[in-house]
């Protein structure tokens, strides 16, 4: 054994006993770093087997990925530096600005990347694509938003059968299909969501005509929310004349759509909405139009644009739903980070990311606070918030 400067603190000496490094590397801690307290120790230690090729194995990266090994996080180990995939049908739309930011802080945490990818234009064939050449590119892991039940189950099963975890994100195929053999779905519920817009709508109005307008009818994104809706008034029994109105993907064509809609029912009961574009939309059509002073009742839809939060302060429109984006890019990489680092033991969850009323009352907040979590600001912050949390 080496003769150890009395002023090293035991620990230290007790630490690398248990590390095993050979001599040379040993007398550089020691005689160098000249430790004498433990409180240095883990710094110095850490830097010592980092230059000890003959050192400890077990933390180091193999297959390979091995080149882009990550450093140890937290109480995880090294592991390859893992890439995740994410493929979204329209990859260029603000919705999705804070699920990249939660992607990426993700990442950033877990030592790991991710890729953002897809369609700019809901073309499942884009996605589809997008999908194989991940699969063929040994990705480490993949997120789908599944916004068709037939076309992804090829895909991700070719995944499956190449040892890749996938999960599917903010859209799950059908209510009575999903689609695919996707570990989990990660987002909000769908049916559900649009189920407690048409409640909610529900305590505003008794009767009368009430239009529910779609950007894309039939995509799985967004059709199981106007389902759902059309459920919860058929079920309430109410003499309500419902009617899904399509809209267009393209904010502008749809608000052109939506205004022809309400010059030719100016008497309409309830605008609802099932997307962000067309929430947005009914928002400005209502103002434009004065619709509140006309009988208008209810008028509500999904996400928080700007414009929508504006439009939910004047009280044009009376709230909008909440899906919180940015844990539907976090929790999809803290998911497949721990498949893959539990060999597959500990399998993605089915995770409902919520669903939160924003109305007049608490939209100040989402206006005033600019963050990466809501996608208003790209600099990461701590939001500091005081006084009692609202509940039932």
């Amino acid at each position: 054994m080496d003769k150890v400067d009395s002023t090293v603190d035991p620990v230290v000496e007790q630490a690398i006993d248990t590390l095993g490094l050979r001599g040379l590397t040993r007398r550089r801690l020691l005689g160098g770093a000249g430790l004498a307290s433990a409180s240095l120790a883990a710094t110095a230690l850490l830097s010592a087997c980092s230059d000890d090729s003959d050192g400890n194995e077990s933390g180091k990266a193999t297959g390979a990925n091995a080149g882009a090994a990550g450093a140890a996080v937290g109480n995880f180990p090294a592991t390859p530096k893992w890439k995740f995939v994410f493929v979204c049908h329209v990859t260029t739309n603000p919705f999705f600005t804070p699920t990249q930011y939660g992607a990426e802080d993700a990442c950033k945490l877990l030592g790991c990347e991710f890729q953002w990818t897809g369609s700019k234009d809901s073309i499942v064939a884009e996605m589809v694509n997008a999908t194989n050449t991940a699969v063929t590119a040994k990705a480490d892991g993949l997120a789908l938003a599944v916004v068709d039940k037939t076309a992804f189950r090829e895909p991700v099963n070719k995944a499956l059968d190449a040892g890749i975890p996938v999960v599917s994100y903010n859209a799950d195929g059908a209510r009575d299909d999903v689609g695919t053999n996707r570990l989990a779905y990660i987002g909000q519920g769908l049916y559900e969501s649009g189920y407690a817009l048409g409640q909610r709508a529900l305590t505003q109005i008794d009767g009368g005509d009430v239009a529910a307008f779609i950007a894309t009818p039939g995509q799985l994104n967004i059709q199981p929310r106007i389902d759902g809706a059309q459920a919860a008034i058929k079920e309430s029994g109410k003499s309500i004349n419902f009617k899904a109105v399509a809209t267009n993907a393209d904010i502008t064509k749809g608000l052109s759509i939506i205004d022809a809609y309400v010059q030719g029912h100016q008497n309409v009961s309830g605008l609802l909405a099932v997307d962000a574009g067309s929430t947005q939309s009914i928002g400005q059509v209502v103002k434009k139009y004065d619709l509140r002073s006309k009988g208008l009742k209810v008028a509500g839809g999904f996400d928080l644009v700007p414009e929508t939060l504006a439009s939910v302060k004047t009280g044009d429109l009376d709230y909008t739903i909440d899906q919180q984006p940015y844990l539907q890019g976090f929790l999809p990489v803290l998911a497949l980070y721990l498949y893959k680092l539990s060999g597959g033991l500990i399998s993605p969850p089915v995770t409902n990311t919520g669903l939160l009323f924003v109305t007049k009352d608490n939209v100040g907040p989402y206006q005033t606070t600019k963050t990466r979590y809501q996608g208003s600001n790209e600099a990461p912050k701590l939001v500091e918030r005081s006084g009692a949390i609202a509940h039932a």
